[in-house]
């Protein structure tokens, strides 16, 4: 019986294979991805600020609540492909609409300093609109994938793998963005750089890639055999179950994950689009060291998420705890401890920029631990519905991302008073606990009745849930 399997009997599978290719390839996806959404975040401080950049580029005369409706219109196109997007890569597959998706994005990217020049904020708002339609299908497509090429016993190494890619592309992007706002290609070549390699990208997505191992030319028939005997794929399993929307809609645990979704998104996005701007008027730092400063808790956010998922791995492995309470243990240090900080954050000056990087690494890099608090939870509940359930929550979760920059422009009417950043950190802060809270309490780890139909035998969907099933029987 699965349930009585122990890590160490799991079988192993070939070694490094096919599906280590499509997850580095997805990996490098997300980097795309995340810096062709946070390059504005640097960028427009270059297009408004003449003390910055390179002299010769066209400035844009816009205030901070200009600055965080064209930092939030993304979000306005972002939250309507999520859903739809799910449900169709899980019928039609994934490989086409995450190609068109990011090709389109990265297109209008190149195309960002014509438009600002000839429509000005109006024509960028509406430009980054349709790149959010475009991104919504990603997370998505990305969960069908993976839904489709992880082994249940490489799941939890594979997923955090692929998802790294998120942070590693927000500091790449935050890194270099700076240098390259004051070299010869002035801010313009923020966009003409991102999107010529998000360009490249869905070339190569186009030509290795593949919506699960049967439509894939170069597997090999033993690693294909391996994946699908560990997803319990047989000729007369199904190929895709019929979402319980009642069931979801009335399941206290999917609100719980749907609730700590919404504030993670409100705090990481309010941080992620106005930690740039904090930094130039706040602690005094030009575009450069301010973009590399900026991209500095991302680093560390990145290499915190391997840290965070090998211990909860090992501490799983030798039961020194079980799948609920680890789960709500690195939620707490994801979301708790980061509300601490950006409490603290309130308090600093300029004269204390030692302080306010240090508060700024511990509310960002910390996030690491969500991966294997609540952002894996969808997995928990219902892995035959994971991409549609993320699909759900991520679609209103980013509602938040839509909200917060719009908070932060009435909230900061003074751009150099730290007292309105005060109230900005404070509230971002609150929402973290909240959330933190409301999931640890009411959020469950067990696979949810509604996962699959009654009429469909046991034993087909369980293995589905194999690694999830494994780690509660191991703890």
């Amino acid at each position: 019986m699965v349930k009585n399997r122990r890590f160490e009997d799991v079988e192993k599978g070939p070694g490094l294979g096919i599906r280590h290719v499509q997850i580095l390839i997805l990996f490098c996806g997300m980097t795309v991805t995340y810096a062709l959404r946070v390059n504005y975040s640097v960028a427009i401080v270059a297009m408004t600020d003449e003390k910055e950049a390179r002299e010769g580029f066209e400035k844009f005369d816009w205030n901070e609540q200009t600055k965080s409706l064209i930092l939030s219109s993304f979000f306005w196109g972002y939250i309507f492909t999520q859903l739809p997007g799910g449900h169709l890569a899980q019928r039609l597959g994934a490989k086409m609409f995450l190609f068109f998706g990011i090709f389109i994005c990265s297109l209008l990217t190149i195309l960002t300093p014509w438009c600002a020049s000839v429509g000005g904020w109006k024509l960028i708002c509406g430009l980054r609109l349709i790149q959010g339609l475009c991104q919504g299908v990603l997370f998505p497509c990305t969960h069908a994938l993976l839904s489709k090429w992880s082994p249940t016993e490489e799941r939890g190494v594979l997923n955090t793998l692929c998802y790294s890619g998120c942070q590693f592309g927000t500091v790449a992007m935050l890194a270099v963005s700076g240098m390259i706002a004051t070299s010869p290609l002035g801010w313009p070549g923020i966009f003409y750089v991102s999107g010529a390699i998000g360009i490249l990208w869905s070339i190569v997505w186009y030509i290795f890639g593949a919506s699960n191992p049967a439509e894939c030319r170069l597997i090999s028939p033993e690693e294909r055999k391996f994946i699908e005997d560990s997803l319990g794929h047989s000729d007369d399993t199904p190929k895709h179950y019929p979402a319980p929307w009642k069931k979801i809609l009335s399941s206290p645990p999917f609100y719980s994950l749907l609730i700590v979704h919404c504030c993670h998104i409100w705090g990481f996005w309010t941080l992620l689009t106005e930690i740039p701007s904090y930094m130039n008027k706040i602690l005094g730092m030009n575009i450069k060291s301010n973009a590399l400063l900026s991209a500095l808790p991302y680093a560390v956010m990145w290499l915190l998420s391997y840290v965070f998922c090998f211990t909860a791995d090992g501490l799983l492995r030798k039961k020194v705890l079980t799948l609920a309470v680890s789960r709500r243990i690195f939620n707490t240090i994801g979301l708790g401890l980061p509300a601490l900080a950006l409490i603290g954050m309130g308090y600093v000056t300029k004269e204390t920029t030692s302080l306010a990087i240090t508060l700024l690494v511990v509310a960002v890099g910390l996030n690491g631990a969500i991966y294997l608090g609540y952002q894996v939870n969808h997995i928990d509940l219902a892995p035959n519905h994971a991409g549609t359930l993320m699909g759900m929550t991520n679609g209103l979760a980013n509602i938040m991302g839509l909200i917060a920059p719009l908070a932060v422009g009435f909230i900061v009417t003074e751009e150099n008073n730290p007292d309105q950043w005060r109230i900005v950190f404070f509230i971002s802060g609150g929402v973290y606990l909240i959330g933190n809270f409301v999931w640890c309490i009411f959020g469950s780890t067990q696979v949810q009745p509604w996962n699959a139909p009654k009429h469909i035998p046991h034993q087909k969907v369980r293995r589905e849930s194999a690694f999830i099933e494994a780690m509660e029987a191991h703890g």
